[in-house]
């Protein structure tokens, strides 16, 4: 396992003891993205939105979908297991925990990508700027 850096982690403080696991899972979870997180991913890389964005993102002890991280902006993308009443609960103790850290989150479903994409980049891009 690797040696926790506080300087690599940036400004995103994980548990010294959590930050390695997250770290692993965040890199499985870029090598298997869901439809919807690739979709988005396709405008969101190499600065396309005129900030540049980063995925599967360490921000505390959680992993964001997306993190832009000079607007200090989360972009969750939800499938449908978040309609769910615990997993709501837990989706919103996350976002209370990331908000803590300075950052927005603003969450998409699976849906909105696939469906809406427009309207997706359109509030990120009001966001962001």
């Amino acid at each position: 396992m690797e040696e926790f850096d506080r300087n690599k982690a940036n400004y995103c403080y994980s548990d010294p003891i959590l930050y390695p696991l997250l770290k692993e899972h965040a890199k499985r979870m870029r090598a298997c993205p869901t439809d919807a997180e690739r979709v988005l991913w396709i405008y969101l890389q190499q600065n396309k939105m005129g900030k540049p964005f980063r995925r599967q993102y360490i921000v505390g002890d959680n992993i964001a979908d997306f993190a832009c991280l000079p607007a200090k902006l989360v972009v969750e993308v939800d499938g449908a297991y978040h309609d769910d009443i615990r997993q709501q609960y837990h989706d919103q103790s996350r976002t209370h925990e990331i908000e803590q850290l300075g950052f927005q989150v603003v969450r998409f479903t699976n849906d909105d990508v696939l469906t809406r994409l427009d309207y997706v980049l359109e509030k990120i891009k009001t966001i962001i700027q």
